[in-house]
């Protein structure tokens, strides 16, 4: 007997309702050289191998390599080329990223090998976004206590630890669990990647005839299921979608369509906002203002004034107690902004709170570009000449400096704008998505404003002061 389309759901996942069809643009499955690409049994084989024996070649940098970040091409690799680079990733492609990570790759090693497929529990489900919360604000308050960035060891625990996560995970949960539900790197890209410039979605017209029982989910016989639980069919976020493939290679209708669209126009309709999710976007806006503040010289005239004035001389305490604030501050304004347009459209605050901190993340996105922007531009030079020394082809000199800090500060308030830009055409996409009247929406939108505002004015500001190198 045949299994009527609307009852193919995958197992073992809660799916929200169908949606009304999605309009599709143009399909760049329809180039020949997309679709033969990725629909090759080497795709994402030909870039997963080359990124992961660069990665290794970092961690043995950064293992075994010379003990001071400024001469160890790993600490060189990893935080002044790789991390600079990953959220510009984010806006053009979203989560592709984790299609071509080197743990995912190890996950899926170890799963193949030894792995018991046990169902994620629920548990990780529901509060798995507040793990990632939690780590990533521990590992960023722990490089600035214990240097992780400026000690190539520290760095190279760092990707050890995140290995025995991934191998734990990958030997007894299903799929990529870890990356999907405990990987702080993989919250940051969820959140990030809603900006990205590719959109993949199902043909809901295809899918409703379909008798392959959810094939794009649940894989095939030669294909795997999707790593991250996403169900195309029913998927209205790039999220949680690392373009992988694997739904295009298992749908026997051809019903993925893969279009380019404008970047952030997801974050002005996410039919089920999580304050979890507005409350990470908050959080690392907080971080880059942290980040920001301890790299200027201004940080050691405050850890001065604070050791005159309360007697407290670890730097260590200091820091956390501005940490706190830091991260604290954005969450608290969101919440308060939430308030005050609560009493103008009548809903909660924390349903204001979860659907408007997403028109943050484009400005939070562009803050963190504008400070990672310094690093590239302003150290970068250190990525060719650690790999020249540490193949024997330089002795160690050059210029750090791809660029003058004022063609640096140029560009970050490029990033700014275009950020600022982002975030107040989404809140006003969010405000006309569901408040109707005039008058309404417009007490809705006002207080978002006015923060998106304040935290570009903030970012600007400190983005005139001169900052400190990380090498």
């Amino acid at each position: 007997m045949t299994t009527p389309a609307s009852d193919l759901r995958p197992a073992g996942e809660d799916q929200p309702r169908e949606q009304p069809l999605i309009p599709l643009r143009e399909n760049l499955l329809r180039s020949r050289a997309v679709s033969g690409l990725l629909r090759s049994r080497w795709y994402p084989g030909v870039f997963q191998l080359p990124v992961a024996a660069v990665f290794g070649f970092v961690a043995y940098q950064l293992l075994a390599g010379p003990d001071r970040a400024a001469h160890n091409s790993g600490t060189a690799l990893m935080w002044v080329l790789w991390w600079p680079v990953l959220p510009a990733v984010f806006v053009l492609l979203g989560r592709f990223w984790c299609a071509v990570c080197p743990f995912g790759a190890i996950s899926d090693l170890v799963q193949r090998l030894v792995g018991v497929n046990r169902p994620v529990p629920r548990f990780l489900k529901t509060y798995g976004i507040w793990i990632i919360d939690a780590q990533f604000l521990a590992i960023t308050w722990s490089d600035h206590i214990w240097g992780i960035v400026e000690s190539p060891w520290g760095s190279g625990v760092l990707l050890l630890l995140l290995t025995t996560g991934v191998v734990a995970s990958g030997a007894f949960l299903q799929r990529r669990a870890f990356c999907r539900y405990l990987c702080f790197l993989g919250g940051l890209c969820g959140n990030y990647g809603r900006t990205g410039m590719l959109q993949l979605r199902a043909d809901q017209e295809a899918c409703r005839t379909c008798t392959s029982r959810a094939a794009c989910y649940n894989g095939t016989a030669t294909v795997p299921g999707c790593p991250l639980f996403s169900f195309p069919r029913t998927m209205d976020s790039t999220a949680n979608c690392n373009l992988c493939a694997n739904c295009i290679k298992a749908c026997p209708h051809d019903a993925i369509r893969i279009r380019v669209r404008p970047p952030a126009s997801e974050l002005g309709s996410v039919r089920t906002p999580r304050a979890e999710e507005s409350f990470l976007a908050m959080a690392i806006m907080g971080i880059v203002l942290i980040q920001n503040v301890t790299m200027l010289g201004i940080w050691n005239d405050a850890l001065a004034a604070v050791a005159a004035t309360t007697g407290i001389t670890s730097p260590a305490v200091v820091f956390t107690l501005a940490f706190g604030v830091a991260v604290t501050a954005p969450v608290a304004l969101l919440a308060a902004m939430s308030r005050a347009a609560s009493a103008g459209n009548g809903v909660g605050i924390w349903v204001n709170f979860a659907r408007f901190g997403y028109a943050l993340i484009p400005l939070d996105i562009a803050a963190h570009l504008a400070h990672n922007l310094f690093h590239l531009l302003a150290e970068g030079g250190t990525v060719i000449t650690t790999v020249l020394v540490t193949f024997g082809a330089g002795d160690g000199t050059g210029q750090a400096a791809l660029a003058g800090p004022g063609t640096i500060r140029a560009l970050q308030y490029l990033l700014l704008a275009a950020g600022v830009a982002g975030s107040v055409y989404t809140a006003l996409r969010i405000a006309r998505r569901h408040h109707a009247e005039r008058l309404e929406r417009r007490a809705t939108v006002l207080p978002f404003l006015a923060l998106i505002s304040l935290l570009a004015m903030v970012n600007a500001y400190l983005f005139v002061l001169p900052m400190g190198m990380r090498m």
